[in-house]
């Protein structure tokens, strides 16, 4: 228990001084954070406390531009922020292409976050019409994935 109130010490320390990257170790634990580095905010702003939901999140649209064919269908969005990747290992197929067939809860993507793989599963059934991310790029929270009509 005591390596876990280390290793909660020294996570608090590493957000609180901004560092990037810290390894401990004694003679019977070796602990080497990583941190992505975000700026620090502004002094004086005041903290955020919750993500935005994904409908709330606005994307920039052209008037000029009418919704083709090709945008309806519902999406499937990054559930966290991560890297995605289509097929479970680099060696085998991805877990859907365009035009095959989903029922709700198959797997369609993975995303690696924090070393951990996130099975991504469709909320609904239908065609694949549109893969919007790229095997081995970085998504963020509520990024639009899949396209299925």
């Amino acid at each position: 228990m005591d390596d876990l109130k280390t290793i909660k010490a020294l996570m608090d320390k590493m957000v609180e001084t901004g560092l990037g990257e810290l390894e401990y170790a004694t003679d019977n634990l070796t602990i080497k954070l990583k941190a992505k580095k975000c700026p620090p905010p502004p002094m004086g702003a005041a903290p955020v406390t919750a993500m935005p939901e994904p409908a709330a999140i606005a994307e920039p649209t052209s008037a000029a531009e009418p919704a083709s064919a090709a945008e309806k269908g519902r999406l499937v969005t990054a559930p966290l922020v991560g890297t995605y990747y289509a097929a479970p290992a680099p060696e085998q197929p991805p877990f859907v292409k365009v035009g095959d067939t989903v029922e709700a809860g198959d797997v369609v993507c993975i995303i690696e976050s924090m070393k951990l793989m996130n099975e991504v599963q469709s909320e609904f059934s239908g065609r694949v019409t549109e893969i919007l991310a790229d095997n081995g790029q970085g998504v963020e929270y509520g990024q639009p994935l899949i396209r299925i009509e």
